[in-house]
Order: structure tokens, then C-alpha cells, then sequence
């Protein structure tokens, strides 16, 4: 270990509260998600909605994949539910919805404030890390990008010039 790490420690302490906020963050996400969905699912006699917006709430912890995936046992379920009527349609669509308004205004919105990032940084990081490391870069995106604000926030500035008496004694004197 270096014998001067103040500035390791002041990045791992920020970085662990923010991954903290993040954590909780992501659980509140589940939850509003899980909710929202629920109530839609329910007002549409979807069957099994309580397990299927449980799945939804859960498919946010992988961002798109999840959403994809979680896509199929809906349109299946209310396939065999309906068959091929307009109500199909519409599950789909107002799941396509809510996914539309998770991802591009609730998680910025929400993690703007637990992590205290601009929601515009959270777009930039998810297609950032996302376009560097593909779907590992799309997952771990806002903790990366918490990280390199700790980073930015824990590095030293640089020295200003100092104004001071002998420096401008020196000045007048020439």
C-alpha cells in the first residue's frame, strides 16, 4: 500500500456511499416499476399479473435484456388468455409504454438524485459504457460512471497563481 492513499480513500468513500444510494436507488426503481405494472396488468384482467409485474419490476435490474425477456411470457400468457384480439395489442403496447418511461424518465429522474449525477450524464454513461463494453458496459453503467465522478471530485486541483505583495513588488520595480 502507498504510504500518502488519502486520495484512494476519499474516492472509496464516495464511491461506497454512492453505490449504496445506488442499491437502494434500483430496489425503488423495482418497486414503482413492479407497481405501476401490477395496477395496468390488473385493470386489463391480465392473469397471473401479480407474478408477471413481479417480473417486470425484476427486469429492470438488467437494463433492455430484461425488458425482452421478460416480453414473452406476457405475450404468451395473454395470447392464450385472449388470442389474437385488439386487447393483445394493447397489453403490448402499454407495456412497451412502460417500459419506454422506466428507462428513459424514470432512471435518470430517480438516479439523478441517488447518486447525485445529471440525468443527461446517465443517458451519456449507459451508451458510453454501453458502446465500450456492450451489455456488461450497459449494466454496470451509473456505478462507472458514479466511480469517475469520485475520481474527478477527490483529484487535486491545480494551484492557482498566488497574488502575492513580492510577486507584484517586483512588477512595479521593472
Amino acid at each position: 500500500m502507498p504510504k500518502r492513499s488519502e486520495l484512494s480513500f476519499r474516492v472509496w468513500r464516495e464511491v461506497d456511499l454512492k453505490i449504496a444510494n445506488y442499491i437502494r436507488g434500483k430496489f425503488v426503481e423495482i418497486v414503482i416499476v413492479w407497481l405501476v405494472t401490477y395496477v395496468v396488468f390488473g385493470i386489463m384482467g391480465l392473469n397471473y399479473a401479480l407474478l408477471l409485474s413481479f417480473l417486470v419490476g425484476l427486469s429492470v435490474i438488467v437494463p433492455y435484456i430484461g425488458a425482452v425477456a421478460v416480453t414473452v411470457p406476457i405475450a404468451l400468457i395473454g395470447f392464450f388468455q385472449w388470442g389474437l384480439v385488439p386487447k393483445l395489442g394493447y397489453l403490448l403496447v402499454i407495456y412497451q409504454i412502460i417500459q419506454i418511461l422506466d428507462g428513459n424518465v424514470l432512471v435518470p429522474l430517480l438516479f439523478s438524485e441517488v447518486v447525485n449525477l445529471h440525468p443527461l450524464a446517465i443517458i451519456v454513461s449507459v451508451l458510453f459504457f454501453g458502446g465500450l463494453f456492450g451489455l456488461w458496459g450497459v449494466f454496470f453503467a451509473i456505478p462507472l460512471a458514479t466511480l469517475v465522478q469520485a475520481v474527478m471530485n477527490a483529484w487535486p486541483k491545480a494551484r492557482e497563481p498566488r497574488d502575492d505583495a513580492s510577486s507584484s513588488r517586483r512588477l512595479d520595480a521593472a
